[in-house]
């Protein structure tokens, strides 16, 4: 294993010190890392929080700021953070018009975000992503995974709130969100736990792994290598069967890498998905194309369609500066 590492117990603290050093002017470290929080807090606006283990980079630090999160809660490498961040982070941001958790369908995360909730003195609600359509239940989770939709939800109610939402119309438009949001991944190679030093499942140089989760989770099947067209089709046509797209509805269209892929092989990837949706009559109003949503050195993809209105265009393209996520004034 070669790593950009010093010590196995010092990875995320070290890297932790270098984000805040590299985004001072969007956010800063809370007492002990427990969280990154925003630099500026509003007064008024319900606070979002979120949170999830460490190996998924950006997601969730990297969206935290303007038009996104309030605060972002890091736990070790795939391991859920504790409810002590959780209820910290929601103290320091708290503008005193409640606290909203975005949390990923994972039995760690579920357990933890919900112990916080039920101490926390501040008004608070959860949204659950649980966009993955590979699997009913996993090795983590009872039910779908959340995945690379989470971005998606944590970009619309970012907008929503500093647009002025109510703690309970946020609620109402996370929930909706993730059940018009659908995605389905393939890894093309294991990712490697700094801490395990060694790949976390075993595939064949001609083997993927369609349906795979976020941590290295088994997925549908293992099969031969496949052509970019021939992956995108298998992908796309699951989360299409979900979503039960029609003819003339429009999407926003995530090609998200794992973080071993190269952006020459996502682009292709949205040229094959485009092209299988405009052979259904889909347009895609909304592109978002990188490595957002990662598990680790993973060498793979996973495509996330979500069913957008003008309402939910409208959100996605308010303006947000975190930093991951920059655009608009």
């Amino acid at each position: 294993m070669k790593k950009l590492i010093n010590k196995v117990d010092d990875v995320l603290n070290e890297a932790l010190d270098g984000f805040a050093a590299a985004h001072a002017e969007i956010v800063e470290l809370g007492e002990d890392r427990e969280f990154v929080r925003r630099r500026h807090i509003t007064a008024g606006k319900v606070a979002l929080i979120s949170g999830g283990g460490a190996g998924h980079e950006p997601l969730h630090a990297g969206f935290v700021g303007l038009g996104m999160l309030d605060a972002a809660c890091p736990g070790q490498v795939f391991t859920s953070p504790t409810p002590n961040q959780m209820m910290n982070a929601a103290q320091a941001v708290d503008g005193g018009a409640g606290v909203l958790f975005i949390v990923k369908n994972y039995s760690g995360d579920m357990m933890n975000f919900q112990m916080a909730a039920e101490l926390l003195d501040q008004e608070n609600a959860t949204v659950l992503v649980n966009d993955d359509v590979a699997v009913e239940d996993s090795t983590y989770t009872t039910g779908r995974r959340g995945v690379a939709g989470t971005l998606v939800v944590e970009k619309i109610l970012g907008a929503a709130a500093e647009r002025g939402y109510s703690l309970q119309e946020l609620k109402l438009l996370g929930d909706e969100v993730n059940k018009h949001t659908a995605s389905m991944g393939v890894a093309l190679s294991s990712c490697t736990v700094p801490a395990a030093g060694k790949p976390t499942f075993q595939i064949g140089a001609d083997e993927i792994e369609v349906g795979v989760g976020i941590h290295g989770e088994p997925g549908r099947r293992r099969t031969k290598m496949m052509t970019a067209d021939e992956i995108a089709l298998e992908l796309t046509q699951a989360i299409s069967k979900d979503l039960a797209l029609k003819e003339g509805q429009e999407v926003i269209l995530l090609v998200n890498g794992f973080g071993g892929t190269p952006l020459l092989e996502l682009y292709v990837m949205v040229n094959a998905v485009q092209k299988i949706l405009a052979s259904k009559g889909i347009k895609i109003a909304r592109h978002l194309t990188g490595s957002y949503v990662t598990s680790l050195d993973m060498a793979g993809c996973s495509i996330t369609l979500t069913v957008a209105d003008s309402k939910l265009l409208s959100l996605w393209d308010s303006p947000v500066h975190t930093a991951a996520l920059r655009w608009g004034s």
